[in-house]
């Protein structure tokens, strides 16, 4: 009898051992999850490139074309974007940046505010081990993978020599620069002032930075209208300060003034093709925002890419402007 009670005894001890032993049964009944993760849900919210883009500004109509087709993109091929808008401050997009530090990016996308006080931004980048492209203005000195932009020399170059020859390669004409602290602007001005040496028989009458800022732009003109009575053509880094200065043309009632402009956007298009103003050097801000998402793909996939990559651009007068504007419209 004694021995079938201790052998019922060790029966039960090793049923009761096998049983506390069973990682199945571990924290049954506690509320608390401890099995293992599936293979989705491994890779559920880390199998995604996470992407930081900091914009210079959202407050000009091609930025927020660039920012659209990038979200676009980055959905496409199921990047995680983050973007930030630095409102043309070098603090805010510091501190922009260092915010997408914090929430782990894999690649930074930077489209400078000033091409030298983005240094720091990228810095602190490189710092946190992030890989850094540049998008639009140049930054000398930075450590980046990639730059990501346009001939912008060329840009001034074709829209003066256009300008030029609408007025028959002769006149008076005004010059709108960007924001001389950028690249960009300080190229679109070099290429201008570079087609205009090559017509002796036009004047520039002035050249003023507007800042790239449509207000600007009228404010700008309005001045330059008042002390000039006789203008015959303006030229504009960009379309926000070409529609500016048509806007204070129009106020005016000054008639025969040519503009040309640079970027392509929407209203700028939509300018030419009502006769208001005679052309823009379009650089199609959706392929630029889809171009820098595939770019920022490669960089994080540890592709090789181009240390410059220049995107297409096009003269847009009455002749083609149907099918740029079917273009910015895709």
């Amino acid at each position: 009898m004694k021995k079938t009670v201790v052998a019922m005894l060790l029966v039960l001890m090793f049923v009761i051992s096998a049983c506390s032993n069973n990682p199945s049964n571990q924290n049954a009944g506690s509320g608390g999850n401890t099995a293992e993760p599936t293979e989705a849900n491994q890779s559920e919210g880390t199998d995604a490139v996470k992407i930081g883009y900091v914009i210079n500004t959202l407050n000009n109509p091609f930025f927020v074309s660039v920012k659209e087709a990038a979200e676009k993109e980055a959905e496409e091929v199921g990047a995680d974007l983050s973007v930030v808008n630095a409102n043309n401050d070098l603090a805010t997009q510091l501190s922009g940046v260092e915010d997408l530090i914090q929430q782990g990016i894999d690649v930074l996308i930077l489209d400078p505010v000033d091409s030298a006080g983005a240094l720091p931004a990228i810095q602190a980048a490189n710092d946190a081990g992030v890989k850094v492209i540049t998008t639009g203005r140049m930054v000398d000195g930075a450590d980046i993978i990639t730059h990501l932009g346009y001939n912008e020399v060329k840009h001034g170059t074709e829209a003066g020599k256009f300008l030029a020859d609408a007025l028959g390669g002769s006149g008076k004409v005004v010059e709108l620069q960007g924001v001389m602290g950028t690249s960009t602007a300080q190229e679109r001005s070099q290429g201008f002032q570079e087609a205009m040496a090559e017509y002796p028989d036009i004047e520039i009458l002035s050249s003023q930075s507007a800042n790239f800022d449509r207000a600007e732009g009228l404010t700008v003109m309005e001045n330059i209208l008042q002390a000039h009575s006789e203008i015959d053509g303006v030229y504009a880094a960009n379309d926000e300060m070409a529609l500016g200065a048509l806007q204070a043309i129009e106020g005016a009632n000054r008639e025969g003034i040519v503009i040309v402009g640079n970027d392509g956007t929407t209203d700028a298009l939509e300018a030419i093709q009502a006769g208001r103003i005679v052309g823009t050097m379009a650089i199609y801000p959706n392929q630029y925002g889809e171009k820098a998402i595939q770019i920022a793909l490669q960089v994080a996939n540890g592709e090789q890419v181009d240390a410059m990559i220049e995107l297409p651009s096009i003269f847009v007068s009455s002749d083609n402007v149907e099918e740029a504007l079917a273009e910015v419209q895709k």
